[in-house]
């Protein structure tokens, strides 16, 4: 079997990874890919966002399957030019992409379909989107309507902090053309989760849920990243929650789509906030998660491929429960000094062999001119520990992470510190 895989991030080589796991006979290609995915296949440096020429690499590489990993190729239609030429493609159509491509579209779909969310108004004016934040009061929450990578959104605690979020993605173009609208949205109080559904535009399957920790520094304070860890599984993700979020959020999301003439097939990831009146969508998501990627594949039992091929060919058969998972797993990510908003890249990173239950996935490395393995990104590596333990697999993420050599690098020791509190409270009673 051949996969062609599109990105070059933690994601994609952490499916890359487990597709290995899975069958170490499968052949995988990937682009552009990144120097832990060169390890396990070959990379093509081309734009995975360029249809053309993703197809024509396609045609070369004659792939049974396509795996697109970031959201800038769903948004860019890849999936589409793919499927035209025949190929079986993974990830939602550029119609079907809106769910995570503009806010506004997904906030309209959930409010009139009766999808538990916050309320929300949407403005392409700034003094327009201050006076929604006056009516609403604070706290409110502040989101980039377009693409940012992740970091589109701000919590701001008092009605000025939203005035000056409001003129940063505004006015300041912070995060340039997605901030274009923003949304001015009810701030929710709670714990969240991130749910994951293969999806074949109808019937769904259910994969581990994570738990992200999204602020920079321990004790989840300071601003917010692309994730700075995430583990699985998460105890209060509940199968009562699962069962609530599967009838009241994913099915009738994918209904929603249909009604709409663009099904969705591909990984839907609902970012969860668990309130005191129930679990509400924060967000959608069209593809796998980064970092949660990391720590559910780890412990997902069933074969990635089969879910994804199906997904995107012969159906799913019906929907279903794949979410009790082997062991646990929790993943550390090691950061460039400076991120998020200024990250340093180019510095030299040295990667101790790791232990058994430790796995290392690149997010942002790069190869220079001389063969050393040197940072391109904010968020360099992510490495996962995966024991029967919670606790063991939270000590093995931490430290191993701790010997990787890269100067002045960031990362939080206390992932997981949540689900730690809750077992050592639940070990008490």
């Amino acid at each position: 079997m051949k996969v062609l895989i599109l990105g070059g991030g933690g994601r994609e080589h952490a499916v890359a990874w487990k597709l290995k796991i899975d069958n170490p006979s499968i052949q995988l290609t990937a682009a552009p890919g990144n120097p832990g995915i060169e390890e396990l296949g070959r990379c093509i440096r081309i734009n995975p966002s360029d249809a053309a020429a993703v197809v024509a690499l396609a045609q070369d590489v004659g792939p049974d399957l396509v795996f697109v990993g970031p959201e800038a190729p769903l948004a860019a239609g890849v999936v589409d030019a793919l499927s035209a030429s025949g190929f079986a493609a993974f990830g939602p159509t550029r119609a079907a992409a809106q769910l995570e491509s503009s806010k506004r579209y997904s906030k309209e779909l959930m409010l009139e379909h009766g999808i538990p969310t916050a309320g929300a108004s949407w403005h392409v004016d700034a003094a327009e989107a201050k006076l929604a934040v006056r009516l609403t009061g604070a706290p409110v929450v502040i989101k980039a309507s377009g693409l940012a990578a992740g970091k589109g959104v701000i919590i701001c605690p008092t009605v000025e902090d939203a005035e000056r979020a409001i003129d940063q993605i505004m006015l300041q173009g912070v995060f340039g053309a997605a901030g274009s609208e923003v949304l001015v949205e009810d701030y929710m109080d709670g714990e969240e989760i991130s749910v994951f559904a293969v999806c074949d535009g109808t019937e769904f399957v259910l994969l581990p849920p994570a738990q992200d920790h999204k602020r920079l520094l321990e004790g989840d304070r300071g601003p917010n990243t692309g994730g700075m860890g995430a583990y699985a599984p998460v105890s209060i993700a509940t199968q009562a929650v699962l069962e609530d979020v599967a009838d009241r959020v994913i099915g009738p999301t994918l209904q929603a789509m249909r009604q709409r003439g663009a099904p969705f097939r591909g990984l839907l990831y609902c970012g969860m906030m668990l309130t005191a009146d129930g679990p509400k969508v924060v967000e959608y998501n069209c593809r796998f998660g980064d970092p949660e990627t990391q720590v559910v594949l780890p412990v997902l039992r069933e074969e990635l491929f089969d879910l994804m091929l199906r997904s995107a060919a012969s159906g799913l058969g019906a929907s279903r429960d794949a979410s009790q998972g082997n062991g646990a797993a929790v993943t550390t990510v090691v950061a460039a000094p400076g991120y998020p908003d200024t990250p340093r890249t180019g510095g030299d990173i040295e990667i101790p062999d790791a232990p058994p239950g430790v796995v290392t996935f690149h997010a942002g490395t790069a190869r220079d001119s001389t063969g050393r393995l040197v940072s391109s990104g904010g968020r360099v590596l992510a490495v996962t520990g995966v024991a029967d333990d919670f606790a063991e697999a939270a000590a093995l993420s931490r430290e191993h992470a701790s010997r990787i050599r890269l100067a002045d690098l960031h990362f939080r020791r206390d992932i997981g510190w949540r689900e730690m509190e809750r077992r050592a409270r639940t070990a008490g009673n």
